[in-house]
C-alpha cells in the first residue's frame, strides 16, 4: 500500500515550492493601483527576485533535452510534423480562447517527451496523439474549463489538406497516452516557462506600470510566434522572457530603449550573451513575420484587384452584347 499510495503522488521537487512566491511577487506587478511612483513593484521585490533566481538556477529541469534541437535539424525526428502540431495547438488555443501559458505547456510537454522518446513514423497518427495528449494535460493544469476531447479535435488544424482528415482518439486511448506522458515527464508539469518570468521583467522596464500590460501582451505574441521556430529551443526560457520584453520594449516610443547589458541585472542568473542571441532571433522573427504580412497583404490586394477587373470586364461584355433572352425567342429557319 505505501507504494502504491507514493505512485499516486507527482514526482514534483523542491522548486515547485517557488512558483507561488514567484507568482505573487509578478502578479503584484500587474494587479497594480495605476500610481506611478513604483510602489507596486518594489513591494516585496527583494522575495521576488530571489523566488525568480530560485526558478532560473532550475528551469533546465523542464526544457527538452540539450541534444533535441540538433535532432529536429538533422531531421532523426521530423520538424515539419512538430511544426504541424505547434500550429495546431496555437489554433485549439485561439479557439477555445485557453491562457497562452496553456499553449506554450503544451508544447513544452510534446519537445520534452519527443526529446526521450522515438514515436512511429508512418501515417503521422502517434504525433497527432502526442499533441491531443499534451494539450489536454496542458488545459487540465491551467484552464477552469476545459472541453471534452472529442470537441479539442474538432478543431483541424491550419495545414490540413480539403478532403483528408485527422485522426480522432477515443478518450480511453488519450488517457493511456497521457499516462505515458506523465511518466516519462516524472510528473513535472509545473514547468518553468517564460510566463513565469515575463511580469517581473516587464516591471523591471516599467516601474510606474503606465505600459506594463502593454509590454506583457506584445511579448507575450512574440513568445508564441517563436514556439514555431526550432532554433528557439537552444534558448532557456528567462532568456526568451528578456528577450521577449527587451522587443516589446523597443516597440514602446514613450520608454527608453534596454539593451541585454542591462537586462542581466534584473536578476542573478541571467546570461548577456544568451539574451543577446534570443533578441536577434526575435528581431528576425518579427521582421519576418511582418514581410510574410506585407507580402500576403499585397497578393490579396492584387487578387481582389484582378476580380474586380474580370467582374468589370464580365459585366462590360454582357452589357454590349444582345440578351440571351432576346435570343432564345427567335423563331427557327423555315417558319
Amino acid at each position: 500500500m505505501p507504494d502504491d499510495a507514493a505512485y499516486l503522488l507527482c514526482a514534483e521537487d523542491a522548486a515547485a515550492a517557488f512558483f507561488g512566491a514567484a507568482a505573487a511577487g509578478s502578479s503584484a506587478c500587474t494587479a497594480g493601483t495605476g500610481a506611478d511612483d513604483g510602489s507596486c513593484c518594489s513591494a516585496g521585490e527583494e522575495e521576488s527576485a530571489a523566488s525568480i533566481a530560485e526558478l532560473i538556477g532550475g528551469e533546465a529541469d523542464y526544457s527538452p533535452r540539450p541534444d533535441y534541437p540538433d535532432r529536429l535539424r538533422s531531421r532523426s525526428i521530423d520538424p515539419a510534423a512538430r511544426a504541424e502540431s505547434v500550429a495546431w495547438i496555437l489554433k485549439v488555443q485561439e479557439y477555445y480562447g485557453f491562457l497562452p501559458l496553456t499553449a506554450y505547456l503544451a508544447v513544452n510537454y510534446m519537445d520534452r517527451f519527443l526529446s526521450l522518446h522515438r514515436l512511429p513514423q508512418e501515417d503521422g497518427w502517434a504525433m497527432e496523439l502526442l499533441a491531443v495528449t499534451c494539450l489536454s494535460l496542458a488545459a487540465k493544469m491551467e484552464e477552469t474549463l476545459v472541453p471534452s476531447l472529442l470537441d479539442l479535435q474538432a478543431v483541424t488544424p491550419p495545414t490540413t489538406v480539403e478532403g483528408i482528415s485527422r485522426y480522432v482518439f477515443e478518450p480511453g486511448t488519450v488517457g493511456r497516452m497521457e499516462l505515458l506522458v506523465l511518466t516519462a515527464l516524472n510528473w513535472r508539469l509545473r514547468s518553468v516557462t517564460p510566463f513565469t518570468f515575463i511580469d517581473f521583467f516587464a516591471c523591471k522596464v516599467d516601474p510606474g506600470e503606465r505600459h506594463t500590460r502593454c509590454l506583457i501582451a506584445r511579448a507575450t505574441q512574440v513568445i508564441l510566434a517563436a514556439m514555431h521556430d526550432i532554433e528557439f529551443l537552444d534558448h532557456c526560457p528567462s532568456s526568451m522572457a528578456a528577450a521577449a520584453v527587451l522587443r516589446a520594449t523597443g516597440e514602446t516610443p514613450s520608454l527608453e530603449s534596454v539593451g541585454p547589458e542591462a537586462a542581466v541585472r534584473w536578476c542573478i542568473g541571467l546570461a548577456e550573451d544568451a539574451i543577446s542571441s534570443c533578441y536577434r532571433l526575435m528581431q528576425q522573427l518579427v521582421i519576418g513575420n511582418v514581410r510574410t504580412r506585407a507580402a500576403s497583404t499585397t497578393a490579396a490586394s492584387a487578387a481582389n484587384l484582378c476580380c474586380s477587373d474580370e467582374v468589370l470586364s464580365s459585366h462590360s461584355s454582357s452589357s454590349s452584347s444582345p440578351p440571351p433572352a432576346k435570343r432564345r425567342k427567335r423563331s427557327p429557319p423555315g417558319i
